[in-house]
């Protein structure tokens, strides 16, 4: 089945931390909570709504999916749901880090084209 990757475009901030979260390995909710903070530096914070709201989301669009794995550190607690990316989701997270590249390109070129402005 072909996906048209734009149409998924842009993602929300929460969708794409959740993504980059995701990127590295499986994670279950709190743990995606925490590796946000931790990629973030504590500037942005997922509260359990947000995540579990937009994990649904992202679940329905099939850009994750719930893995089998549970962690080898983590075997505490069975009933621990775990995410990752699909090949999709990768793709949807490649195609908006570029779409970004671009748009911080754009800024850069335009804020060094600003001249200063004598009061």
């Amino acid at each position: 089945m072909k996906h048209d990757l734009h149409s998924f475009l842009p993602l929300s901030p929460a969708e794409l931390h959740i993504l980059l979260a995701l990127a590295p390995d499986d994670l279950h909710g709190y743990g995606i909570m925490q590796e946000v903070a931790r990629q973030s530096q504590g500037k942005y914070k997922l509260g359990p709504g947000t995540l579990y709201d937009n994990l649904k989301k992202l679940l329905n669009h099939r850009l994750v999916e719930e893995s089998p794995k549970a962690s080898s550190s983590d075997d505490r607690d069975s009933r621990r749901r775990y995410y990752r990316l699909s090949t999709v989701g990768r793709k949807v997270l490649a195609a908006e880090v570029t779409r970004l590249d671009e748009v911080v390109r754009e800024a850069k070129m335009h804020l060094h084209a600003l001249k200063p402005r004598r009061a």
